[in-house]
């Protein structure tokens, strides 16, 4: 038996029952989300004619992963819990915007080794004042859709949130200070005299690091990876992602979208909340 969660975009409970006839199976309805119990294999390519046809985020849960079990959820920053890439808006203030945004773009699509597009869009900023990070941060940055909701119900069933990012700890930290994380990890920009100095200290965080730091997790909390979500929208998370009892492309590229167990693309984070069937 399959689980389907449909959410999102033009949710309603006619919608889900016109689907689950299609499928020949039951639902339950609630609110928000909607559980279609498919007796009957769903392939991907009847998944993405589901999608095509309905405005709405359909999902089938891998059929090892238990949402009752989920014990940590790891997610990217930039694009995925937060608004914006920090680095492009960054590079706004130093006048590089574009050429920034261009490598970046590349590098989310898995198109540029991460680690040397980091190194080469940081050194751009060289002897940028400090005072524009902070203005990206008071300015331009915002939590995604459903942040505080998914961030709220997670808590309430004891479900750790660990923020994990190829972007830099500036951002990582008040993010933590402003929402109570559990867990971060990011690069840190070399900053002397109050200036940039186009390097990162120490090994950067990329899609290695990531996997590696949601490894460090579950070995710390003495889980199994099947109680982990991993969600990011670049191609930097999958590794992290492609270890997780669940997997989901957050308004993700392509690449992200192909190989994720599941996609939101209607949803705001709260779309977390469907998946893991905790109603709120």
């Amino acid at each position: 038996m399959q689980q389907i969660i449909i959410q999102g975009g033009e949710y309603s409970p006619l919608l889900v029952q016109e689907i689950s006839r299609g499928l020949n199976s039951s639902a339950q309805i609630g609110n928000r989300f909607a559980v279609i119990d498919s007796t009957e294999p769903v392939s991907h390519a009847d998944l993405e004619t589901l999608r095509a046809r309905y405005a709405t985020d359909i999902n089938i849960l891998p059929a090892p992963f238990n949402p009752t079990q989920t014990k940590l959820l790891i997610t990217d920053m930039d694009s995925t819990f937060i608004n914006i890439e920090c680095i492009d808006e960054i590079a706004d203030f130093a006048g590089v915007k574009a050429q920034v945004s261009a490598i970046t773009e590349t590098a989310m699509r898995g198109e540029l080794d991460f680690a040397g597009s980091l190194t080469k869009r940081v050194a751009l900023l060289k002897d940028l004042d400090v005072s524009a990070l902070e203005r990206v941060y008071s300015e331009r940055l915002q939590l995604n859709p459903g942040a505080e909701t998914m961030l709220k119900h997670l808590r309430k069933r004891g479900i750790k949130i660990a923020l994990v990012s190829g972007g830099f700890t500036f951002f990582t930290s008040r993010l933590d200070a402003r929402v109570k994380l559990d867990f971060t990890l990011a690069n840190e920009l070399d900053i002397v005299a109050n200036k940039l100095t186009g390097k990162v200290r120490g090994d950067i965080v990329g899609a290695e690091r990531k996997a590696l730091f949601l490894s460090q997790l579950v070995e710390e909390m003495q889980l199994d990876f099947g109680q982990t979500v991993a969600m990011g929208d670049g191609a930097n998370d999958l590794k992290m992602m492609a270890l997780a009892g669940l997997s989901v492309a957050y308004h993700a590229k392509p690449k992200v979208q192909s190989q994720a167990a599941t996609a939101l693309n209607h949803c705001g984070l709260e779309g977390v909340l469907g998946l893991l069937q905790i109603d709120f």
